[in-house]
């Protein structure tokens, strides 16, 4: 047995952790402690950049569905007209001098192993820029210099040297804090307690698992995926729903491979589990079976393995669902805290908007074009066909 599955065992199993970890609990909880007192006080200081820093993480180690969350919301940053770039630490990469200590934009010709299989996947997915480095801040003023105006700073929750203007913390619905501990006897890299200076938090799938202290309101988020592509590029997809009540071979190198063995089992089929840990290095024999049976596995799986995945290997790609309502909310939230509103330009001159106050709520107003766009549950319309033409004298042009 791994390491990380004797871990996964003690913290979500409920298995009591050894006396050892809890004896290493308290003085990761001191060093925790510790440096955000370092911050608070100014003796470590956090480096602003020039552009609203949005900060997605979470509390605990294991996936919480941290990387969906993400596309999901630079993908509405961007159809919102945001130039938007995401920032990453690229774990699972290789350690060579050149991506650790450099920072690397990704693009169609780099390699999981040179920028890390999540921001490959965030990259391919979401379709904006993504840059990997060690040090988020280099990697935040390098994607300024390019032209963001807007940077999303993946798994920086922790990454206290960049200040962050608005910040989201996901959790797993299912397994929430695990046994309660902090590193390494319990899943947790700070208290739960942390959770309530968030933006916003997103709790991930069905479950019920406790999430005490949190007195605040959560969102939930959806997983969904139905269509299974082949990991190898080539062909066409295939719904999942048409594997029901067959069996198949199950990969998945993720934070909860759990999750995705379950999503499976929704599905009615019947997989033969093959957890991996997370960010595994495939290899072409991990994908070698003598049954002929069809190989699963997630997508951050499949864009380690395309090179060599035979024709029987298929990837099931998942996408972040909200409620309509709490989707628009949670964005509302998130643009005025982050003041993303002060920086939003007009989609025809390109030119600056102001957010104004009128009776019927909120407006953007592009003076040099005469045009009030609405602002609906805080989310704002900016399309020629929803804006309101205003006259020269209008009382908007003024304020």
């Amino acid at each position: 047995m791994s390491i990380e599955r004797y871990l996964q065992g003690v913290w979500y199993a409920r298995r009591p952790p050894p006396w050892w970890l809890r004896l290493l609990s308290p003085l990761y909880g001191f060093l925790v402690r510790l440096r955000h007192a370092l911050y608070a006080r100014g003796w470590r200081r956090a480096q602003r950049v020039a552009a609203p820093v949005i900060v997605v993480g979470n509390l605990t180690v294991g996936g919480t569905g941290k990387t969906p969350f993400v596309i999901w919301l630079v993908q509405c940053l961007a159809e919102l007209g945001y130039r938007v770039a995401v920032v990453t630490r690229g774990y699972g990469r290789s350690h060579s001098r050149r991506v650790t200590n450099d920072v690397l934009r990704v693009d169609g010709s780099c390699r999981a192993e040179e920028v890390g299989d999540e921001a490959l996947l965030i990259s391919r997915r979401a379709q904006v820029p993504v840059y990997v480095c060690r040090d988020r801040v280099a990697a935040a003023r390098a994607a300024i210099a390019d032209g963001a105006r807007v940077i999303v700073a993946d798994d920086g929750l922790q990454h206290l040297r960049l200040a962050r203007d608005a910040e989201i913390v996901l959790i797993d619905a299912m397994r929430g804090w695990g046994n309660g501990a902090l590193l390494p006897a319990g899943p947790l890299r700070e208290d739960p307690s942390r959770a309530a200076r968030a933006t916003a938090i997103v709790v991930t799938g069905e479950g019920d698992a406790p999430l005490a202290p949190l007195d605040r309101p959560t969102i939930r988020m959806q997983l969904e995926g139905s269509v299974l592509w082949p990991v190898n590029g080539g062909g066409e997809g295939r719904a999942l729903m048409a594997l029901a009540g067959e069996r198949v071979h199950a990969l998945a190198g993720t934070g909860n491979p759990a999750r995705f063995f379950a999503t499976l089992r929704q599905a009615r089929l019947e997989p033969i589990e093959h957890p991996f840990p997370d960010h595994h290095r495939y290899v072409a024999r991990d994908l070698e079976f003598d049954d002929g049976l069809p190989v699963l596995m997630t997508e951050k799986d499949a864009v380690k393995c395309q090179a060599f995945a035979p024709e029987n290997c298929w990837f099931l790609p998942v996408s972040a669902r909200f409620s309509m309502a709490e989707g628009r909310s949670l964005l509302g939230r998130i643009l005025m805290e982050a003041r993303l509103l002060d920086i939003l330009a007009c989609p025809l001159c390109k030119g600056p908007v102001q957010l104004v106050k009128e009776e019927g709520g909120a407006v953007l107003v592009c003076r040099a074009d005469r045009l009030a766009y609405p602002v609906r549950d805080g989310i704002p319309v900016m399309l020629e066909e929803a804006a309101r033409q205003l006259q020269p004298t209008d009382p908007l042009l003024e304020r």
